[in-house]
């Protein structure tokens, strides 16, 4: 079974990271674990002269984004399996990978997390702007539908195994599952 898709949607500082990691220390396949913060921190953006104001992150943003969501279906369509963290704060970023994502067995995470916890972690890390993680608690899981929702203030492994036994289950209604059978 090749090119399944985990997609794990939170808000920032929700647990994405720790959960994505212990669900690939715990899958019997093998699963890519990919993040916007990797190739951030992998320093695939010229950061440092977009802080400059040489390059607007406005005019990057778009083109960056489709081309990581372009790159999820061309991992799955190589025969990777993919856990992808996501905040997906755009109709447009949901509506484009529904249409990317239709070929394969998407696997949708809403994972949750109390809002003082969230602003906790944000302040801990303190490698996001302040309020990000506030933004995201209030849109980010709005109209969404998922095929399991957990809360990332739960035991990380305890949550990976939960969401690997309900992906196992073969089990899908959230709405990436929906346009797949509408599409078939």
């Amino acid at each position: 079974m090749n090119g399944q898709i985990i997609i794990l949607q939170g808000p920032s500082s929700s647990g994405k990271s720790t959960t994505a990691a212990k669900i690939q220390s715990l899958a019997e396949l093998p699963f890519w674990h990919i993040s916007i913060d990797h190739l951030l921190d992998g320093g695939v953006l010229p950061t440092e002269r977009i802080d400059r104001k040489e390059f607007l992150w406005s005019d990057l943003r778009k083109p960056f984004f489709d081309g990581f969501h372009a790159s999820i279906a061309a991992y799955a369509t190589a025969g990777n399996n993919l856990i992808v963290e996501h905040i997906l704060d755009t109709p447009e970023w949901i509506a484009e990978l529904k249409s990317l994502l239709v070929p394969f067995d998407v696997f949708f995470v809403g994972l949750h997390c109390e809002l003082e916890e969230l602003q906790r972690r944000e302040f801990a890390r303190g490698d996001r702007p302040v309020g990000s993680a506030e933004r995201d608690f209030h849109n980010v899981h709005s109209g969404r539908v998922y095929d399991i929702e957990v809360n990332g203030q739960g035991n990380a492994v305890q949550n990976a195994q939960v969401i690997l036994d309900c992906w196992r289950s073969g089990l899908r209604q959230s709405e990436f599952a929906r346009v797949t059978r509408s599409s078939a």
